[in-house]
């Protein structure tokens, strides 16, 4: 059984995080990342009640909206549709546009990283904790201690050239 009030707790909840991710993968591309948090929620709506509660909620929506990036980097013309009479509201950002312009330029460098250092930096941005960043990934926290610190230094470079 679908539960819309559940639902809309977590959409609002973690839109926010999720378009940014999604604004990472796509280098800042808003509208690629509304399409693609979009087809995230689509996902955890349709697979809501199928949730184990192996892990924390937004581990489980952090590793959809990774998966749902690299199928849309992948194969740009995946679309979904869901027709419903209650969706939540979108919730946009804005910035400053010297911010804007720094955003753009961070998106730019995390966009030159393998697809690991990508899910884990933007990962790292949004606050998530290093044990669920370690379990999404499949590698001990250790190892990701390090990967993020190489990760660091690599965009500290690159933004400042």
């Amino acid at each position: 059984m679908k539960n819309p009030i559940l639902f809309n707790e977590i959409y609002e909840t973690h839109y926010p995080k999720v378009i940014r991710l999604c604004k990472g993968y796509f280098n800042g591309d808003a509208d690629l990342a509304a399409d693609a948090s979009q087809e995230v929620f689509i996902k955890v709506w349709e697979n809501l009640n199928r949730f184990r509660m192996e892990s924390s909620i937004s581990t489980w929506i952090f590793r959809i909206t990774v998966n749902t990036c690299l199928i849309y980097l992948r194969k740009k013309s995946t679309r979904k549709e869901i027709h419903t009479e209650h969706f939540p509201q979108l919730t946009h950002e804005t910035y400053h546009p010297e911010t804007e312009d720094k955003l753009k330029q961070l998106y730019a460098c995390i966009n030159k990283l393998d697809e690991t250092g990508k899910m884990i930096i933007l990962m790292v941005l949004e606050g998530m904790p290093y044990d669920e960043i370690a379990h999404v990934i499949g590698i001990t926290e250790e190892t990701l201690r390090v990967r993020i610190y190489r990760i660091k230094k690599s965009l500290t470079q690159c933004v400042q050239k």
